[in-house]
């Protein structure tokens, strides 16, 4: 593009010619540049034109909350500069080749002379680094303002840290075979046996053998002690004292298989195959105190509220039910699920959320308010769900599949959005528990392995590393 000429013209100034060749020449290093888009320039902006008050002028009208507002607004209208209080000169006051006039012979008139009427102006900005997406990009320049840069997204390690070896694990939907306890032990059920691991020491010990006429069916952790219940498949509750390794006592009451298990302080709710539920006053001699009926089918899946006022329970008749701690009949009933439901996780974070998921005709993980009784979400994983756990230290859960993917889920609620897919076992993920930190899981399907995976956060620090053994890397046998 040709240059416009520099030189006098004869023509009228009033022609728009005269007006091109006395206003466009070939810029300078000296000299402001100017855009031909009109893109506002905060920095050479005048803003006493705004009447906003001087943050470094004292006054007994405003207060610190005032002044550190005014000083933000400032800084992002005008940039950090303003904040010092120099006022920012505008494109006339900072030439001085002598084009606009005597003013700028006098240096002392740049800073004294009357304010300029253009509240912005127009031309090419210093290109800035784009270190942060706030506004506030010079946050470490202004007083009082600390400044820390965006947090990386977390990081999900993709491989467990540590596999077990556990023979004898079955390949059963219906059965809930680990659990971990408040003391940091791993109860697992192996055949017509109940091993402990101790995740400290890495100790093995066998807490019981049912024999060779019974199997382990389901295993459950007290809240709080070392008192340990299990499920058989003769229909017995026995619970056992994990620190003495002594059987207490055994709870008759059902008639087939007890798959499912839920403490409740000193309640100990069972579901069985025969369709029942039967809540457990340990304190009382009877073996149990209510029946609960409702199931049309075995139940399989069952989980107490934090509070302990709500029980939750799953069935093979694609059912979730909800009762109270008074109720023989569900209070709520929720049937928009179209296989089993296994897995049920109530929300340690908001009271009366509940998660449930469906077998492998559903696929679908559904959340509830059984505060308002109202079906908040759902979401299609793909494949079918097998467990469900919240973290305690962050707003996440868990999911655990099996047909066809065999995958593990972290996801972030309430957005539903993953934050990592794992994938190891070569069988369903069928069982699930989480330690007593709420920074690792331990999973079981059956191709006969127990893994261990960090996905969560502590409560203090993303990056402090589970205390059960991470260091422990390798491959075990649990007997």
């Amino acid at each position: 593009m040709e240059t416009p000429s520099t030189s006098t013209s004869s023509a009228d100034p009033k022609t728009p010619a005269a007006a091109v060749n006395s206003t466009y020449r070939r810029p300078t290093s000296s000299r402001t540049i100017y855009s031909d888009r009109f893109i506002p320039s905060r920095s050479s902006s005048n803003f006493a034109l705004f009447n906003l008050p001087n943050s470094n002028t004292p006054s007994s009208t405003s207060d610190d909350n005032n002044s550190a507002y005014t000083t933000l607004l400032k800084a992002a209208l005008f940039g950090p500069d303003c904040v010092s209080g120099f006022q920012p000169l505008t494109p006339e006051k900072s030439v001085s080749n002598g084009r606009f006039g005597s003013r700028n012979s006098d240096s002392s008139f740049l800073q004294t002379s009357p304010l300029n009427c253009n509240i912005f102006k127009y031309k090419t900005e210093t290109r800035k680094s784009l270190h942060s997406l706030s506004p506030f990009g010079f946050d470490d320049q202004l007083p009082g303002v600390s400044h820390s840069p965006l947090k990386a997204p977390r990081k999900v390690p993709r491989s467990p840290y540590k596999v077990l070896d556990a023979p004898a694990l079955q390949d059963d939907f219906y059965l809930n075979l680990v659990d971990w306890s408040a003391h940091n032990v791993l109860a697992v059920g192996l055949g017509n046996c109940v091993y402990l691991w101790h995740a400290s020491s890495s100790k093995v010990v066998k807490l019981c053998d049912l024999g060779v006429d019974d199997s382990v069916c389901s295993v459950g952790w007290a809240h709080r002690g070392t008192h340990l219940a299990v499920g058989t498949s003769n229909g017995k509750l026995q619970l056992w004292d994990a620190s003495r390794c002594k059987r207490i006592r055994t709870m008759d009451g059902h008639r087939l298989r007890v798959g499912a298990i839920a403490w409740s302080s000193s309640m100990l709710s069972s579901g069985s195959r025969d369709k029942s539920i039967l809540q457990r006053d340990i304190r009382t001699q009877e073996d149990y105190v209510s029946k609960l009926s409702g199931h049309k089918s075995e139940v399989c899946g069952l989980k107490w509220s934090y509070d302990n006022r709500e029980l939750a329970s799953g069935g093979n008749d694609n059912r979730l039910f909800v009762w109270n701690q008074h109720s023989t009949q569900p209070v709520l009933k929720y049937c928009e699920h179209t296989a089993a439901v296994k897995a049920i996780a109530w929300s340690p974070h908001l009271h009366g959320l509940l998660a449930s998921g469906g077998g492998t005709a559903d696929r679908c993980i559904r959340f509830w308010n059984t505060t308002t009784n109202s079906h908040l979400s759902c979401m299609d994983t793909g494949s079918q769900v097998c467990n469900l756990v919240w973290s305690k230290n962050v707003n996440e859960l868990v999911s655990t599949h099996g047909y066809s993917q065999n995958q593990i889920i972290v996801w972030r609620y309430p957005t539903m959005s993953k934050l990592a897919t794992l994938t190891g076992h070569t069988y369903r993920v069928l069982y699930l528990a989480i330690s007593p930190d709420g920074q690792t899981i331990v999973t079981g399907a059956g191709d006969e392995t127990l893994r261990f995976w960090n996905v969560f956060p502590s409560p203090k620090s993303q990056n402090t590393e589970s205390e059960i053994g991470a260091s422990s890397l390798g491959r075990t046998h649990i007997r």
